[in-house]
């Protein structure tokens, strides 16, 4: 479970105490990126997509302020409530108070991070309002209190075996039961009834579209579209950053968002909302919360291109064998560690070490985000706001000395092609290297003078 007061190395070490866990994550995880790779192999005009989404959005965080204004005259127009939240207390605030006007006393809910980052469940819950996701992965970790772990797949950090052991607590399934067919319908069968019991149903918003005032919605499940069907009252939570200007640019990234986040060609249901149902209601939540402050930074703006779908975490090294409760922002994963240190450098600093700086994500981003870049200008942040240990500090202190100094540099490089030829005997010596089947092969020294002076040779 996430805790904001671990560092990221700390939490990782915990959840690799488990190794079959982990390998199984990673592999889990690697799958879904495999998928993708696959489809966008399929679409010849992949990067020219990747290229325009780029071009769209970076238009858009340019005339945000006039695209918002226009989004809100045509939602309006459609006869849609738009509120404005400037931080997530106000956004709590409205949500909770289009509930009790109208007597609400339960809301179906579907996934919805900006949600997750407000901290809307525990809020309406301690005002006696019943929250209840009806994502199946959200439904799952809502039973066990705790955070999603990725932001496609909420539980994919858990086995069918751990959630028929939940099912059977918590929805009085057949002990032992495992079939992912069976718990499904168990789950489909218990949300049904909190569908035809809400007062009120709240989606997320993947687009917002501007030329029209419509949101529009992607899921796999259907549960959106029940969730808004069914109750009287539809409330769609939306960061400011989640317009596009006109209809016609939406099939770009609807073109992108599955295949990067899952890779299927597209979403099961792909909904448009521009305005209530019959006698209903339909209110529209914009929110800041911090937003205008990244879009004012000039290293870190470009973060607010992120369509979420994930693909940054499904590839990242790290992400993959930690597991996305490693982090301590909501968000994990590359894009959570430039997101979560632009709001709280002090509290979230560590995130930003939580990589290898591959570039692995910034290559995956179907918007292309340098996420590897801004991770790096992250760890200055948090390197000149005091939160490194000093051991950290110090030896970062030394590799920028080292930098500065050319010759100093050469001659810890001649130093390291002595120490070299060591490192392989003195690690064969040491207990974990020693077990059954994972001896290192001993290679003769020899073998590195060879390569190092043929190195040498190719410089003259």
């Amino acid at each position: 479970m996430k805790n904001d007061n671990i560092k990221h190395a700390a939490a990782a070490a915990a959840f690799l105490q488990d190794r079959e866990q982990a390998r199984w994550h990673d592999s889990a995880i690697w799958w879904v990126r495999q998928k993708r790779d696959a489809q966008a192999k399929q679409l010849p005009e992949w990067e020219q997509l990747r290229a325009l989404a780029q071009q769209i959005k970076a238009h858009t965080l340019s005339r945000l302020d006039e695209y918002l204004e226009q989004f809100q005259r045509n939602a309006e127009a459609n006869g849609v409530t738009v509120h404005w939240a400037a931080d997530a207390a106000e956004h709590n605030r409205i949500v909770h108070g289009i509930l009790a006007a109208a007597g609400v006393k339960k809301l179906v809910k579907s996934k919805s991070m900006l949600t997750e980052e407000c901290g809307l469940n525990p809020y309406l819950e301690q005002r006696g309002i019943a929250v209840i996701d009806t994502d199946l992965g959200e439904r799952i970790v809502q039973l066990r209190h705790e955070p999603p772990s990725h932001i496609v797949m909420p539980a994919i950090h858990l086995k069918k075996e751990h959630i028929s052991e939940l099912f059977h607590k918590e929805l009085g399934t057949e002990a032992g039961n495992n079939d992912p067919t069976y718990l499904t319908h168990a789950a489909r069968a218990n949300l049904r009834e909190h569908f035809l019991s809400a007062g009120a149903g709240l989606t997320g918003v993947n687009f917002a579209i501007a030329e029209t005032g419509g949101v529009v919605v992607c899921t796999n499940e259907g549960n959106a579209d029940l969730g808004t069907a069914l109750p009287a009252i539809h409330i769609a939570s939306m960061g400011l950053e989640k317009i596009v200007p006109r209809l016609e640019h939406l099939g770009v990234f609807t073109r992108l968002l599955a295949r990067s986040a899952i890779g299927s060609p597209i979403t099961t249901y792909t909904s448009h909302f521009q305005q209530a149902r019959p006698g209903g209601q339909m209110h529209i939540v914009i929110v800041d919360n911090g937003r205008s402050d990244i879009l004012g930074s000039d290293d870190f703006y470009q973060s607010l291109r992120c369509i979420r779908c994930g693909a940054c975490m499904n590839t990242c090294p790290v992400y993959r064998r930690s597991t996305g409760h490693s982090y301590s922002y909501i968000i994990p994963g590359p894009i959570g560690s430039t997101l979560g240190p632009s709001r709280d450098i002090k509290k979230h600093g560590s995130m930003a070490f939580a990589c290898t700086t591959c570039g692995s994500c910034s290559n995956v981003c179907p918007v292309k985000i340098n996420l590897h870049e801004q991770l790096i200008l992250q760890r200055k942040r948090a390197f000149d706001a005091g939160t490194l240990k000093a051991a950290k500090k110090m030896g970062l202190l030394a590799m920028r000395f080292l930098t500065r100094h050319p010759s100093l540099m050469d001659a810890g490089g001649k130093l390291m092609r002595k120490v070299v030829p060591i490192v392989p005997q003195a690690l064969t010596q040491h207990s974990a290297w020693s077990r059954p089947g994972r001896e290192l092969p001993q290679m003769p020294a020899q073998s590195f003078k060879e390569m190092w002076q043929a190195r040498k040779e190719n410089k003259q």
